[in-house]
Formats: structure tokens, sequence, C-alpha cells
């Protein structure tokens, strides 16, 4: 009867419940990122953003926060994080000035998908619109070169837009956001309730719905084809669709090349790879591209430097497009069939209507241009005899010693061109450059990204004398966190690129190209970077070992010839298949 009694009495009591803890807006910040798996951001600090900072600092075991030297530089170490690691990457920066100078790195990531989420602070609320000390109007300077931004004024906002934000970055076709958060809304006190990962968002669909017909259409079109041929792109590695795009190719037996950012998506050895297309790629694949029936483009965007004369373009070949983004989907070349989906879904559902071929005759076209191309281009670039070191055998040299397991990472101009001609990759993810915008500077701080993406390989950043000092202040960043970066410079003392085509469309007008540049050597030792420069063969090869068995970041410089060109070329308003092998074919 008392148990009776007492548990009566128990049941009568009110439950207590536990009170959600209050948390800042800058807290929940950091309690959002935890939630989402991120371990590493780079970033900046200034008055905007200070109280997000102030509660970073107690985040220090749990979150690792990189201080860059410039906020360009924490934006291009983000890519090169995201673009090695697969994962989102992180940006802070405050408000004003530090908000605009992420938006070349934004323009980047946009062109090229990458998945980022941006955080930059803004003033407080009340001051919005009033020309505030380092108040500027990022939210509209950004929205073009954003996937989605959105300003928050009130901390209950937080979890929400963070988790949409991240959603919105990393699916369908990836892409950079930015969320500007003003300063009153970071010191806000809230009752935190917890945080919960978005997966739907009702007006946006990242991936469209596949289409069985026009898979069946696709199929039809390959297996009838004598001469198809592949074009692939990035849309390949950020569908993780490396394994089912090489089932298609290997079922198909389609010789397939490669964009300047699909390169790794498969081994640049494989049998069926014919190298790279665009204005500076392969020979037989940009050649060849006008005499194929089957034109198989996949997770690429026909980008005006791989077409070339888009009235001149494949106008012999039925094309098909397979991309997430419908709206690249005849854009620029017009597709006969339109494959709409995640190429990791359709790929399989392609492969298995396909029929196994080998088309020998087709692919010794591609042998023959090959050939053509080492007599006349590849043997004097990667083994010259003259006694002036060309770029070429530098990468040459460097494949050999890091037997294709490096991640490489390359600015803008000749020097990115060569690599990206002749550099080996076994991995993917291996090959990290500013494609669509070009952006010089990228290079040094998306090798830092780079080496926290995946610190199990080596990674070396490749760059020119000119674009290494629109960033060289991120060897502090080296200095101060200590990544694992190996620094090749390549000096020509030029503005490589420009000059190359001042001389061969301009007689030779050489107009503000001659760059002279400092000690880089010393530049590097004032960082407590070692290194070392080289201009003579006989001593390349011990220079390039010992900068990749030293035990930490390294800098080396080679100095090469000033007036080597890159060929092949395509040139500006020239069909692909008016591609030409050297000057004497202009």
């Amino acid at each position: 009867m008392e148990k009776t009694i007492e548990k009566a009495a128990s049941a009568a009591q009110p439950e207590i419940k536990e009170e959600p803890k209050t948390h800042s807006g800058g807290q929940v910040v950091l309690e959002a990122l935890l939630a989402e798996g991120v371990s590493t951001i780079f970033g900046y600090p200034g008055g905007a953003i200070m109280p997000i900072y102030d509660s970073l600092y107690d985040y220090n075991d749990k979150l690792k926060h990189i201080l860059v030297r410039h906020e360009q530089g924490a934006i291009h170490a983000a890519q090169g994080f995201a673009r090695v690691s697969g994962k989102t990457g992180i940006v802070f920066a405050t408000s004003g000035p530090g908000a605009t100078n992420l938006v070349t790195g934004l323009a980047d990531a946009m062109i090229d998908s990458t998945p980022l989420v941006c955080i930059t602070g803004q003033v407080f609320a009340h001051l919005l619109g009033t020309d505030a000390f380092q108040e500027t109007d990022v939210v509209n300077i950004t929205m073009p070169v954003t996937k989605w931004n959105y300003q928050v004024t009130d901390a209950e906002e937080i979890p929400a837009i963070l988790a949409k934000a991240f959603y919105i970055a990393s699916s369908g076709r990836p892409g950079p956001v930015l969320i500007d958060i003003t300063k009153n809304a970071q010191l806000q006190k809230i009752a935190f309730k917890g945080y919960e990962k978005c997966d739907f968002i009702r007006s946006y669909r990242p991936k469209p719905v596949v289409r069985n017909e026009y898979i069946e259409q696709a199929a039809k079109l390959i297996n009838a084809a004598e001469r198809p041929f592949v074009v692939f792109g990035q849309g390949v590695l950020l569908g993780n669709a490396e394994q089912e795009f090489k089932e298609f190719i290997e079922k198909a037996g389609i010789p397939s090349a490669w964009t300047i950012l699909g390169m790794s998506a498969i081994p640049t050895d494989h049998p069926l790879g014919v190298g790279m297309v665009g204005m500076h790629g392969n020979y037989g694949p940009n050649k060849l591209t006008n005499e194929c029936d089957v034109l198989i483009a996949i997770g690429m965007r026909f980008d005006d430097r791989v077409t070339g004369r888009l009235d001149k373009y494949a106008t012999q070949a039925k094309i098909i497009h397979l991309d997430i983004d419908p709206a690249e989907v005849d854009k620029n070349v017009k597709a006969d069939v339109p494959v709409w989906g995640d190429c990791k879904e359709t790929l399989p559902l392609l492969t298995a209507l396909v029929e196994k071929k080998t088309h020998g005759a087709w692919h010794r076209k591609f042998t023959d241009c090959a050939k053509r191309e080492q007599e006349k281009v590849i043997q004097d670039e990667v083994y010259p005899t003259d006694a002036v070191l060309t770029m070429g055998e530098v990468i040459r040299n460097l494949n050999e010693l890091t037997n294709g397991n490096a991640i490489i990472v390359t600015d803008v101009g000749q020097h990115q061109m060569v690599a990206c001609r002749y550099a080996q990759y076994v991995h993917s993810r291996s090959n990290v450059t500013s494609g669509g915008l070009g952006t010089m500077g990228f290079a040094l701080p998306a090798a830092i990204g780079s080496a926290y993406g995946d610190p199990s390989r080596t990674t070396v950043a490749i760059i020119g004398d000119g674009g290494v000092q629109m960033t060289i202040q991120e060897l502090g960043t080296i200095m101060q966190f200590k990544p694992n970066v190996k620094i090749l410079i390549l000096n020509n003392s030029f503005l490589g690129m420009v000059r190359q085509w001042q001389q061969l469309f301009h007689e030779k007008r050489y107009s503000f190209v001659d760059i002279q540049s400092p000690d880089f050597v010393q530049v590097a030792k004032g960082y407590g970077i070692p290194g070392n420069s080289v201009s003579e063969r006989e001593n390349l090869r011990d220079a390039l070992k010992t900068m990749l068995d030293h035990d930490g970041s390294y800098l080396l410089e080679v100095m090469v010839g000033k007036e080597n060109n890159v060929f092949p070329m395509v040139p500006q308003g020239k069909s692909v298949s008016e591609i030409v092998l050297g000057r004497d074919e202009m």
C-alpha cells in the first residue's frame, strides 16, 4: 500500500525538463562546423568577426585554424583542401576588405565547382547601410560568384542557415556559399537546441531525374559508332565516379581524353587514356575530335579553351552529353542526346547497355598522332639536347622521383600547361589547378590547403616566377604552421604565357612581360624555409631529390629557358583540328 502511494505521488510530480544550453551566435557557428565534421578552417580575424574568433579560443582542441597572411590565401587554401579531400573547405574573414579579398577565390571556386562555406563577419545590424567602418554589401558583391549567399542578423537563424549552406555547397554541382553574419548576431545569446543537418530544400533540386530513354538512346549511338570518343572533366571526380567511369570506357573500348580539371580521374598511363584536350593539349585528341562519329562528353562543360571555334567543333559527330547541371547541356555545344544526372548513377546504367568493343583501327589513329607529337614536340621538351633547361625535363625528373604518387598543384601560365601535359598521376584528386578563372597566385596557398587535405602524400606546388609573387606572403603561413609543401619555381624571367602570345601574335612586341624577381631562396630563408636554385642540368635531379627527401617544406628554383614556347597549340580563333606542333606550322 505504501509503495502504491509513493508511486502515485511520484507520478504526480511534474517532469523536470532540461533547459537548452545558452550559446552565443559565435559558439553556435562552431558547433555547426563540428556537427558537419569540419576539422580545418582557413582564415584571418578582424573586428567584425571577432566574436566568432573569441569563441574559437575555447575550441582549439577540436578545430584547427590556419592563420593565413591574406584572405585570398585563405580561400585558395580552402579550395586546395576541398579538391584533394573531397570535403567542403571552410573560410573565415572579417567585413569590408576582408570579405572583398575573397571575391577572386569565390569566382575561381564557382567556375571550377569547388565546395566552400565562407563565413564573413559584418557590422552590427543597426549600422547596415550607413557606410560604417569596414562595412561592405558583401551579399550583393558576391551574388554572381556564389552558388548561394545569405546575411544573418539574428543568431536564431544560424543553425538552419549553416545547415542549408553545407547542403547547397556540397550537393549536386558543388560550389561556394557565403554566409555574412552581423556582429550582434555573433554576440547574441540563444537557447541552442542542437544542430540538424539539411538534406532537402523545397526549391532546390541538386540532381535532375535520370531519364532512361536518354540512356537507351546514348547506348544505341555508342554501339553503332565506328569512331567513338570520350572527353571527360572534373564531374567524374566530383561525383566520386572514377570506378564507374573506368568500367564504362573499358567495356566500350573508347579512347578517352581529359580536360585540365578531369586529369587524374584515371591514371595517366591508362591504355585508353589518350591525353589532354584544350589549347595546349595533346595533338591526337584535339585533331581527332573533328574525325570522331560520336562524342561522349562526361562531366565537362565545353569550355572555349577545349572547343576552339564552336562553329567548327565536332560538327560531324553525334554529341552525347552527361552532366549533373542541366544548364550546361546545350549551352555551348548542342547535344543530340542529353543525359542529365549524377554520372555515378548514369554511367552504370549506360555501361550495362553498351557492347564490349575494342575499336583497334580508331585507336591506331591516336597512336599515330602521339608518335608525331613525340617526334616534333615532346622529345625536345622532355629530353633536350641543348644547354638550356626546359620545364618539360623538370616535370619528367619529378615524375621519375615521385612515381606519379604526388599531389601536384599548379599556378597559371606556361608552367601550368607544361605540368598538365607531362605530369603523371596514379591516384585520383592529384591535380589541383585554377582551370576556368586562370588565377595567378593560386598555387602557393592552394598547396597549403592540399597538404592538409591529404597529409599522407607529398604536395608539390609548381609555380612561375610571376604567379608566386602574387601570394608569396603565404610563406609566412608555412613558417608558422609547417605544412609539408614542396615549392618548385620554374623561373624564366618572363610572364611566360603572355610573352608567348606577344611573340606569336603581336610581332614580338614584349610589352611589360620582362619581370624582375627577388632571390627566392633568400626570401624563403627569411621565413625559415630551406631552399636551393639550379640552372645546370647535371644538378637538376639531385636538387629535386633533396627537395622531395627534405623533412618539411622546401623551395627549389629552377632557371629555365627564357623564350621557350608551349606546343602543341590551338591558335585563338582556330578550330581544334588546326592545332599546330610548332612555330613553323603557324
